[in-house]
């Protein structure tokens, strides 16, 4: 451990950033220039090499992400390469995509690191929902078609699967409160998703909204409705993973857009 000569107390520092949905120009002024300050980097499979680019040539870039296919790491293991990173090098940045605390799983890495007295700072990012809100130029709140926001995640730690397994929320709650929802990582359950939210009663006629690459070259977004949601997804070949917006907000959408409709 990088450790002060008097005290004996660690000196390295973990931070914890935000990079934002992938365009590099939506970093945070403090995010990149954490990022060019970092001896080491732990990064998640999101992040561009764009981003990469910014630290510096000796710094030390770790992956420690999810590939399909391939060896994800998991969270414990996650967890202890930070730690052992504390231990040799005085500024660590944890990468994620996005904020780390939206679906991040930063509260987690927070609470193993405070345990061991591990000094830390979390640089928020443009999460997602954000991100899409602004490409489409719709407000996900608005005082008559959506007075609140619901972010929520698509799938379920707690059963099996390589994609988890579908969530148990309220659906009918969320079917008939006058609620924005987005829904992270919800693309390999998006049938069920809309299924359970029209059984609940919410309307087969609301606007939905899927974004992929967000914000990047690659950036698709499709229009459509619970209806007909996961069919158009087939049909448009949208790329994974994709954003899952879900309102009356949506209906706010310019007609002239480079969407794909359904």
């Amino acid at each position: 451990m990088i450790a002060d000569a008097d005290s004996g107390k660690s000196t390295a520092t973990v931070y914890l950033v935000g990079a934002g949905p992938g365009d590099p120009e939506l970093l945070t002024l403090k995010a990149a220039k954490i990022i060019q300050q970092a001896d080491v980097i732990l990064y998640d499979s999101l992040i561009g090499p764009e981003i990469l680019d910014l630290a510096r040539p000796d710094c030390e870039k770790v992956f420690v992400g999810k590939r399909k296919g391939k060896h994800s790491f998991p969270q414990s293991e996650i967890n202890e390469m930070l730690y052992a990173s504390a231990s040799k090098h005085k500024t660590v940045v944890r990468l994620k995509g996005g904020d780390p605390f939206i679906f991040g799983r930063g509260g987690e890495e927070v609470e193993f690191l405070r345990e061991r007295n591990i000094r830390l700072e979390v640089i928020p990012g443009i999460t997602a929902a954000t991100a899409a809100s602004a490409i489409l130029q719709v407000p996900l709140t608005h005082r008559l078609l959506g007075k609140s926001l619901m972010l929520l995640s698509g799938y379920s730690k707690d059963e099996p699967g390589s994609h988890g397994g579908f969530p148990e929320h309220d659906w009918d709650y969320l079917a008939h409160a006058e609620l924005t929802l987005v829904f992270y990582m919800g693309q390999h359950h998006l049938g069920r998703i809309c299924k359970s939210l029209t059984d609940g009663g919410k309307s087969a006629s609301t606007p939905v909204a899927l974004v992929s690459n967000c914000s990047l070259p690659g950036q698709a977004v499709l229009l459509t409705n619970l209806q007909d949601a996961e069919r158009a997804a087939t049909d448009a070949a949208i790329q994974f993973p994709a954003l899952l917006i879900i309102g009356d907000v949506l209906g706010l959408v310019s007609p002239t857009g480079p969407w794909i409709r359904s």
